[in-house]
């Protein structure tokens, strides 16, 4: 028997309803850690970070060249 839909499959495990709570959990942590972490950076770490790929690097340039 093929399942059509999620739903069947999920129906036929034993507390489903357990691992599914302890999933979305997980993800909101996940979700407000992430926010969190990028909130809590000074402004200055992402004006460097944005402008990284455009300053010239001399030692990438000189490994280049040769």
């Amino acid at each position: 028997m093929i399942p059509s839909n999620f739903k069947d499959i999920l129906a036929n495990v034993e507390n489903a309803g357990f691992y599914q709570t302890l999933s979305m959990i997980l993800f909101i942590l996940f979700f407000v850690a992430t926010i969190y972490f990028v909130i809590s950076k000074p402004k200055k770490y992402y004006e460097d970070v944005e402008k990284a790929p455009l300053e010239e690097d001399d030692e990438n340039n000189q490994v280049l060249k040769n």
